[in-house]
Formats: C-alpha cells, sequence, structure tokens
C-alpha cells in the first residue's frame, strides 16, 4: 500500500516532466523559434518587448523551483540567448535609490509576489533563489515613484530542515 502511495506522486512528476523543460535544455540559440521555445518551456509569466523586434520572454519556476529563465527572441522569431536570471551577479546589480521596477523586470523577470507593507508605504517584490545549495530570499521594497529603496538579500532560513533538540527524523 505504501508504495503505490509514494508512486503516484513520481509518476504525475514524471509525466509533467515530459511535457515541459524547465532550464530550456535543447534549444539551440540562432536555430530554435520562439514557438519552440514556448512549446518546450511552457507559457512565459512575463513578455518585454525590446527596440527593434525582439522579445524577451521570462519563464518563472517561482518559488519552489528557484529560477526564472529569459529567452532573448530576435526580431526574426529565433532565440538568441537563454539565461538564468536569479543569480548573485545580478543580485549584486540591484541598487537602493536607484533601480527601476522597470530596470528590475528586465533584469530578473516577474516576482514571486508582491506585497504592500502596512507599516510604510513600500511595494515589496518577493524573489525565492538559488545560490548552489543556499536557499535564497530576495525583497526589494519600492516607494511610490516606482524606485528600489531598500534590498535585502538573505538566506531563506524557513524553509531550513526542522533542527536541533524536540525534532522530529
Amino acid at each position: 500500500m505504501k508504495i503505490r502511495f509514494l508512486l503516484a506522486p513520481f509518476a504525475a512528476a514524471m509525466i509533467l516532466a515530459g511535457c515541459a523543460s524547465f532550464d530550456g535544455r535543447g534549444l539551440v540559440p540562432g536555430k530554435s523559434t520562439e514557438a519552440e521555445v514556448v512549446g518546450l518551456m511552457g507559457k512565459p509569466a512575463q513578455t518585454l518587448q525590446e527596440p527593434g523586434g525582439g522579445k524577451l520572454l521570462y519563464f518563472s519556476r517561482q518559488p519552489y523551483g528557484r529560477e526564472i529563465y529569459k529567452a532573448r527572441i530576435g526580431a526574426d522569431g529565433t532565440l538568441r540567448g537563454l539565461e538564468q536570471t536569479l543569480t548573485p551577479a545580478n543580485t549584486r546589480r540591484i541598487a537602493a535609490n536607484s533601480t527601476t521596477k522597470d530596470q528590475l523586470r528586465e533584469l530578473l523577470g516577474p516576482p514571486y509576489r508582491i506585497t504592500r507593507e502596512p507599516f510604510k508605504p513600500y511595494d515589496t517584490w518577493d524573489y525565492w533563489a538559488q545560490n548552489v545549495e543556499d536557499l535564497r530570499r530576495l525583497w526589494v521594497s519600492f516607494s511610490d515613484d516606482g524606485v528600489a529603496r531598500e534590498v535585502v538579500d538573505t538566506h531563506d532560513f524557513e524553509s531550513d530542515p526542522a533542527s536541533g533538540p524536540g525534532t522530529m527524523p
């Protein structure tokens, strides 16, 4: 009975894995079309137009996948590049009192969620990331003029497994 209980979620995960590639594996820059990108990775969470007719397609795996992939599509409809946006290098590019909502949306893609802080007039964008095995949380708080006022990048302690006295194995 236990085996059947464990096999059902595994089988469902395998079926879903056959439908979409979470990281774009198999796509070839300069060759793969926008339709092939969307067919493999699923519906984009966000699409931005670039000058000259190109597009940026963002595929979010938030919150538990902790990744957002950005596919750059040329004006001719072919893939120009594919990158994971939630990286330490990109996080370091976010500057308080300088970075705007539009800049952050282009740099990282859509946040997992946006909340309004009750104690100050800021909208806080929440991203769940991962640096190797370190689970991270990134909060960027924007004032009403659309400029980042606070940037907090920290270890995601809430996702750590329980430890210490009194925890069960």
